[in-house]
């Protein structure tokens, strides 16, 4: 009987670099208020948010991807001819196939590097990382590009009180490659399907296709339940991901949570009793929730501004429609 080869992959994996793209035009609430019943007050203690990035028709999906994941290739000092696959997380690419990572890896100049996508909501880019780790790992390629990105505008209902000053649109991405030491911790994910309704499509775009409803698809989700549950539930993952990686609280530098609602953050931060001392990602205010983006983004920003540095422990943990859910410590590019 033959005996397969063993992979020849790498010990460990880390994040090597790190980049966003976020569209030009900047949305203030005022904007939103032209088709709501509501005060910027409101949405500001509400959610925290005061202004949003929105694609114009250039800024496509696969647009946005290419630049941040240039800027990413670019940090970790490699060439686009070294990633060995492409994984893309989204919700907002309205054509079924093929996968708009084909489309990224090839104008990125990628030597005809594996491209795939997921769809795990705002957990996606957990979910997209955690298949980068493997993937390193057990030796199927050397570095991998990680994207998650969103035009959640296309899937906004602009009169919907509930949700309509919540999404923005944007694109993050990061470099996955080896270490010599840990640097992405063992992941806490999973699901529970029992709760999807809290979180949706209003309709299946066959709906609209026959004309069934008139009104375009859009995001919907029941905001209470989503509250209790993202902080009730989702600070147990965050503590069990902090456990898995053999670190306390105390020992953490920074905190990037997805990037849902800012009243969720402080709740999250206050339940899992977190030092003054770690640095807490508030990318909601200025960028919105953007879902699968919402993580690398706020990783960017807290870099490029230096709020966080470059060696520093982080937490992350995304949570979204499905309910899904990912969660993980990672050693900051």
């Amino acid at each position: 009987m033959a005996k397969i080869r063993p992979s020849k992959g790498h010990p460990y994996a880390r994040i090597l670099g790190v980049g966003g793209y976020r569209p030009t035009r900047v949305v203030p609430n005022e904007v939103i208020l032209e088709t709501i019943d509501s005060s910027d007050e409101w949405i500001r203690s509400r959610s925290g948010i005061e202004t949003r990035h929105w694609a114009n028709d250039e800024e496509t999906v696969g647009a946005m991807s290419v630049e941040a994941a240039g800027k990413a290739i670019a940090d970790a000092g490699i060439t686009a001819e070294q990633v060995g696959a492409v994984v893309v997380s989204t919700v907002s690419h309205f054509k079924q196939t093929p996968a708009v990572a084909t489309e990224i890896a090839d104008k990125l100049g990628t030597d005809k590097a594996a491209a795939f996508d997921i769809s795990a909501g705002c957990a996606g880019f957990g979910y997209g990382l955690t298949l980068a780790k493997g993937m390193v790992v057990e030796g199927s390629a050397e570095y991998v590009l990680v994207i998650g990105v969103e035009r959640l505008s296309d899937l906004t209902d602009l009169e919907d009180r509930a949700t309509a000053f919540l999404f923005g649109d944007g694109a993050g991405a990061v470099v996955v490659g080896p270490s010599t030491e840990p640097a992405i911790g063992p992941t806490v994910w999973g699901s529970e399907g029992d709760k999807s309704e809290t979180i949706k499509q209003t309709v299946p775009w066959t709906d609209y296709r026959d004309g069934t409803v008139e009104r375009f698809p859009a995001i919907t989700q029941e905001g209470q339940a989503v509250f209790r549950w993202a902080v009730f539930e989702m600070a147990k993952v965050a503590k069990e991901a902090l456990d898995a990686a053999g670190i306390t609280a105390d020992e953490l530098d920074v905190f990037i949570p997805h990037q849902a609602n800012e009243r969720i953050i402080d709740s999250m931060v206050k339940t899992l009793k977190l030092p003054e001392s770690v640095i807490v990602a508030r990318d909601v205010r200025t960028t919105g929730n953007t879902s699968a983006a919402s993580i690398p983004l706020a990783m960017e920003r807290l870099l490029a501004t230096g709020e966080a540095k470059s060696g520093d422990t982080a937490l992350v943990i995304g949570f979204g429609a499905g309910l899904v859910y990912a969660a993980t410590v990672v050693t900051l590019p």
